[in-house]
Formats: C-alpha cells, sequence, structure tokens
C-alpha cells in the first residue's frame, strides 16, 4: 500500500471527523471536529499530519511541542486500512518533526485498549493521569 504523509489540509475534515467516528474517538467535538481541527493547524506549536492512502486521507496524528515537553495528542486510522503500518508511519513522521523542533521526548495519551500498540512504538507507562475540564 502507497502511504503519503503530508500536512493537514481543511478540506480533509470531513473524512477525519468519519475516521474518529469509525474509531469511536468522537465524543468531544468541540476539542476533535471541524472547528477544533482547524485551530489546531493554525496553532504554531501543533503538528498535524495525515496520512494518505490511494489519494484519500486514511488516518492522521495531532501533536504539540511547547519548548519543553512533546505531547501526541491523537492519533487515528481507517479502520478498513489498520494494521498496514499506516500508525507507525504517522508516529514516526511526528516524532521526527518534533525532534527537529528540538523535542528531546515526547508523550502520548492513551486508553487501555491503545496502550499496547504504544508501548510497540517504544513508549513507556508513567505514573501520571490525564484529567479533564470543561471551561465555561
Amino acid at each position: 500500500m502507497d502511504i503519503r504523509i503530508r500536512p493537514f489540509l481543511e478540506v480533509d475534515t470531513d473524512r477525519l471527523v468519519e475516521i474518529l467516528q469509525l474509531n469511536g474517538q468522537y465524543d468531544y467535538p468541540e476539542v476533535e471536529g471541524p472547528e477544533a481541527m482547524k485551530r489546531v493547524a493554525a496553532c504554531a506549536a501543533a503538528v498535524f499530519l495525515v496520512a494518505e492512502c490511494e489519494d484519500r486521507p486514511c488516518g492522521f496524528i495531532k501533536a504539540v511541542y511547547d519548548g519543553s515537553r512533546a505531547l501526541i495528542h491523537l492519533l487515528s486510522v481507517h479502520p478498513d486500512v489498520q494494521h498496514h503500518g499506516i500508525g507507525q508511519q504517522l508516529v514516526e513522521a511526528v516524532g521526527a518533526e518534533l525532534h527537529r523542533r528540538g523535542a528531546p521526548s515526547v508523550s502520548v495519551t492513551v486508553t487501555d485498549a491503545s496502550a499496547a500498540f504504544w508501548v510497540k512504538q517504544g513508549f513507556v507507562h508513567l505514573p501520571v493521569y490525564l484529567l479533564l475540564k470543561s471551561l465555561p
């Protein structure tokens, strides 16, 4: 399968929302939806990459580097093309970009279901929790 990794484009939003929905990752549209995607793309601290398969988005990854810490917030690959190395290529590409920007390491937010994938990518468990507070 020919896979191309490139920066996010606004025309990707509908397809990326579809991928999130298919993967059960669209619980917070205000954080993951089209408007949020546009904000992330406009943020200088963010890295937002899309994988294309047959000229169509088939996965994406979002990360941020604030000059001190780098964090991968989200990785999602279309269910029809999972287990073809697309997630791994996205992780490698975002890692390379974060390193180019000066990040000494990268962390990732995960679920119990996705932790094994991230361990295979070389990540280790940290004794921390991610908490959420909605703002008014």
